[in-house]
């Protein structure tokens, strides 16, 4: 069963929690609403599952020769090849179900097929291509959130759209830049064409937009949001931290890692779910 957690990536479900967004700031209290985006954050899980099994399948030799991947199910030998694509068949059909189950919009299903064509896409060619690895590993985080907001009809705000997609630039090429420095480039092609200094500050000009993007949108809520800039730029900054220490730079990995960082994130949302619903 660990095994299979694993092989599921169940820890990087936690990303899905972006669908709940547009529901959040629209100022729901609409238990049944909640309840639609938990059932469709299960769905864009597993489908985020599916695809992370076929990535799995397609690099296994590679992973082989990683310092971390070779740990995987399959690399290691401890889940069979079959077996993970009898789960990544079961993972699509039960993600497809349930969200035609809830969901009462045929645009929420095409955000799935989106997301499923763009990462078999990213599995089969576009990771080793420059800048659209990191274009399409962040527009996973934007769907995440129009997803979430179609699922209730809720139309998401451009510049919130704006905000996440800078922000997962950041993230993005922050893992690049510590791979570049730590992983060999015959595990991962793409490395090759970039460098830290290019790294480095893509990095931090998206961070800075993404701040800008998050100022503007904190002034439409309301004057009394602004002040949550501040959490946002100490939240950053320790995210850099530990982004420039010893990590690999996986967004997940980073946020888990670090008791400090989990608590920052944690009285930030403490903070604006006050701020909305009293």
């Amino acid at each position: 069963m660990r095994d299979i957690i694993k092989l599921l990536r169940v820890k990087h479900w936690i990303k899905n929690l972006l669908c709940f967004l547009p529901l959040v700031f629209y100022k729901s209290i609409n238990i049944s609403d909640y309840c639609h985006v938990l059932l469709g954050c299960l769905a864009f899980s597993l489908m985020a599952s599916s695809i992370y099994i076929i990535n799995d399948v397609k690099d296994v030799e590679k992973d082989k020769r990683h310092e971390i991947k070779k740990e995987r199910p399959i690399a290691a030998g401890r889940v069979s090849v079959f077996k993970a694509i009898l789960f990544m068949i079961l993972c699509l059909a039960i993600s497809i179900g349930i969200d035609i189950a809830v969901s009462e919009s045929i645009v929420s299903f095409i955000i799935l097929c989106v997301y499923l064509v763009l990462n078999v896409l990213y599995s089969f060619g576009l990771k080793d291509r420059p800048i659209f690895d990191i274009v399409i590993l962040a527009s996973g985080f934007v769907l995440r959130v129009i997803y979430g907001g179609e699922l209730v009809s809720i139309p998401v705000s451009p510049i919130l759209i704006l905000t996440v997609m800078a922000f997962a630039l950041y993230m993005g090429l922050g893992k690049r830049r510590n791979e570049k420095k730590k992983i060999k480039e015959d595990t991962r092609e793409v490395l090759k064409y970039y460098t830290k200094d290019f790294l480095d500050k893509n990095m931090y000009f998206c961070l800075s937009i993404g701040v800008v993007f998050y100022s503007i949108w904190a002034l439409s809520l309301g004057d009394y949001y602004i002040y949550t800039v501040i959490g946002v730029i100490i939240i950053c900054m320790r995210y850099s931290l530990i982004v420039e220490s010893d990590s690999l730079g996986d967004p997940v990995d980073v946020l888990l890692s670090d008791k400090v960082l989990i608590g920052m994130v944690i009285l930030f949302s403490i903070v604006m779910l006050l701020l909305l619903f009293c």
